[in-house]
């Protein structure tokens, strides 16, 4: 409480959390603007009906179940940073110009993934347009009513875009990621209110269920987002002058989880790109996006089949954001510049691969933990047959590391002020 109270009582820091919300709050009032001529009956009973387009729906921040300006969030951005992750592997000029420039060479990567966002936004805004006229949810358009709502979706997307960057420069968490939080946060209170208006006897068991798996997932994320493993480092003893540093004994902390919430969120990117394609496919034959529309349906529609893609695809993001994110071999030149080394182990080559060694048995778990708490409102739902639970376990991982997330980020700003008062 007292952290809390000093937010407000620093004038810089004030003004920092202030403009984060105002921005939060520009996004939600974009979210409740529609676009006109939608059948609301029939947009609800489509979305009920696709598991996926609710996963959609849940990263815009329900600006997609009322066909909102920003309909698509932040996922077009999100899809451009996954290939522009993965073209790092496939061109490693690429990587060593993004880890080796420093900032340059970071922002150079987000630069280029802003401009694939354009055309990914535009190809989803049309894909699910045209998806929706073929369901019946909107009117059949016209060529210059279908290329307006595509550039009016398009720039919410990309605007969007450009808050997520806004408040990530203010270091109070992470900007797509508090974007996604807020959507979800604030389709609580009308959960809360349905449930309570549904409420009888009979649901006792459902809510009890539901609090049960709520616990376990909070309780889960929060013990694997805090637990690393402590590598012990020593420094040898260097005299410079009059005076000897050095001698001390510390630890490299590898954190279970290096990736966080990130290839949850890029899991579901990918899972709900084969959609969008196959109703953009319709420019070049619209038999080719029926037959392939209705595979990726049919192949989504079974729970059983849509769980084990997605538990595989959140542990390969998970080795493959930690593997682009964390490099063994830095780390171990890093520790040889500054005279530090892993008792019993030679420096160099040796110490980076155990540190690989290490970063890959922890990733295991935290991979395996995050891909079984995506699915497991998916399992209680083939269990039980309770379908209460279908985004539970995701939006509450979501939730529960973005505040995680926010609050270092606060408390090392809250320390380093501390520090410039003493100083």
């Amino acid at each position: 409480m007292n952290k809390f109270l000093q937010i407000f009582k620093i004038p810089d820091l004030r003004k920092k959390v202030l403009m984060v919300l105002f921005l939060l709050l520009v996004f939600r009032l974009l979210a409740a603007i529609p676009v006109p001529g939608v059948d609301p009956q029939r947009l609800k009973e489509f979305f009920g009906s696709n598991q996926l387009l609710g996963f959609l729906d849940l990263f815009s921040g329900g600006g997609l179940s009322n066909l909102s300006v920003v309909m698509l969030g932040v996922g077009p951005y999100i899809t451009a940073t996954i290939i522009m992750q993965l073209l790092t592997i496939i061109f490693p000029n690429l990587k060593k110009a993004y880890y080796e420039e420093g900032a340059e060479g970071r922002a150079k990567f987000n630069r280029i993934s802003r401009y694939i966002t354009v055309p990914l936004a535009m190809m989803q805004a049309y894909g699910f347009i045209n998806l929706l006229t073929s369901r019946g949810v909107i009117p059949p358009l016209g060529i210059n009513q279908l290329l307006i709502n595509v550039i009016i979706i398009t720039a919410g997307s990309l605007f969007l875009m450009w808050i997520g960057e806004l408040i990530s420069e203010y270091k109070i968490g992470n900007g797509v990621s508090l974007i996604i939080f807020a959507g979800i946060v604030s389709a609580l209170p009308q959960k809360i209110g349905q449930s309570l208006l549904n409420f009888s006897p009979e649901m006792i068991p459902t809510y009890i269920m539901f609090v049960v798996l709520s616990i376990v997932v909070i309780a889960g994320v929060v013990y694997v987002s805090e637990g690393e493993r402590k590598v012990p480092v020593s420094y040898a003893k260097q005299v410079r002058g009059n005076k000897m540093y050095g001698g001390v004994s510390t630890y490299l902390p590898l954190k279970v989880n290096q990736a966080g919430v990130i290839p949850i969120i890029f899991a579901i990117s990918l899972l709900l790109f084969p959609q969008f394609f196959a109703q953009a496919i319709s420019i070049v034959s619209k038999e080719w996006s029926l037959t392939l529309n209705q595979f990726v349906s049919t192949l989504f529609n079974n729970l059983f089949i849509y769980s084990g893609i997605y538990f595989v695809l959140v542990v390969l993001f998970t080795y493959f954001y930690t593997a682009i994110t964390f490099d063994p071999e830095e780390i171990s030149k890093n520790l040889q510049k500054s005279g530090g080394f892993i008792p019993g182990i030679r420096p160099g080559q040796a110490t980076s691969a155990m540190i690989g060694k290490i970063v890959h048995r922890t990733t295991l778990f935290g991979a395996l933990f995050l891909g079984i708490i995506a699915i497991l409102p998916n399992v209680t739902q083939m269990i039980t047959g309770i379908k209460a639970f279908s985004l539970g376990g995701t939006s509450l991982l979501i939730v529960v590391s973005v505040v995680l997330e926010v609050m270092k980020q606060i408390e090392s700003q809250l320390t380093v002020r501390e520090y410039e008062g003493i100083l």
